[in-house]
């Protein structure tokens, strides 16, 4: 298979005038590449000589936004100097990020299927997650998340029903909803843990045999200590690693 289509779409986002630095230019095209489905997941990326030569810009430019992409999790380099569009999919634990940011950091377009949007009374869990009576209604947001159309992770995300009043409202990003209504969080606190998929999870997340779940539950707050949202949100453990930067 030749090259040349994606270094044509590569060269066509590079044309232009822009004060950004060049080796930036160079990482947004090639997500938008991936996002666009002009280089698959898994495929090899074109040699750094390839690059350099078509796009008119140094080798060292053209190593740099790989670099860059390497660290973001996009590329992964191979033995016998290929590097290839990563097939795993990465989640920092260090920032409270929605799916929808991280999917569109990696120039990946996120998605939603929704399974099912209800407003009812809480479970004896979910108060005490949320930190309200029994008495006071919830909105219960149940979607399968993709991630250029590939199933990810399936989410369940309860809120206290005054945060929104009418759950069809609330389209692919429940953050882009909060923000918009003054109610996005500010913190979150999180776990982790892992569980064996059940028949009808291996079935939203198109996945054959028995795979392992990465269960992340967060609770989210306002500025002023309100929980506005817990979360539980099951991930694919075959494609999704999760990543954490300690520091001493």
């Amino acid at each position: 298979m030749t090259d040349q289509p994606i270094l044509d779409f590569l060269g066509s986002q590079l044309s232009g005038q822009s004060d950004e630095p060049l080796y930036r230019r160079l990482e947004h095209a090639m997500k938008q590449a991936v996002a666009s489905s002009h280089i698959k997941r898994g495929a090899v990326i074109p040699s750094e000589r390839a690059l350099s030569e078509a796009l008119g810009i140094s080798r060292v430019t053209v190593r740099k936004a790989i670099d860059g992409l390497v660290s973001d999790g996009l590329l992964d380099r191979r033995q016998g100097a290929k590097t290839v569009v990563s097939s795993r999919f990465e989640k920092s634990l260090a920032t409270m990020t929605s799916f929808s940011e991280d999917m569109r950091s990696r120039g990946l377009e996120p998605g939603c299927v929704w399974i099912s949007r209800e407003t009812s009374r809480p479970s004896p869990a979910e108060m005490m997650a949320l930190g309200i009576s029994g008495s006071e209604k919830v909105v219960r947001l149940r979607r399968l998340r993709t991630a250029d159309g590939t199933p990810i992770a399936i989410e369940i995300a309860t809120l206290p029903a005054r945060f929104v009043p009418d759950p069809q409202e609330v389209k692919e990003s429940l953050y882009e909803y909060l923000e918009a209504t003054g109610a996005l969080p500010v913190r979150a606190l999180q776990r982790m843990q892992s569980k064996p998929a059940t028949e009808e999870e291996r079935m939203l997340l198109a996945t054959t045999g028995d795979i392992s779940l990465l269960v992340m539950e967060r609770r989210c707050f306002l500025a002023d200590g309100q929980i506005v949202e817990f979360t539980q949100t099951k991930y694919r453990g075959d494609v999704y690693d999760f990543v954490i930067e300690l520091m001493r």
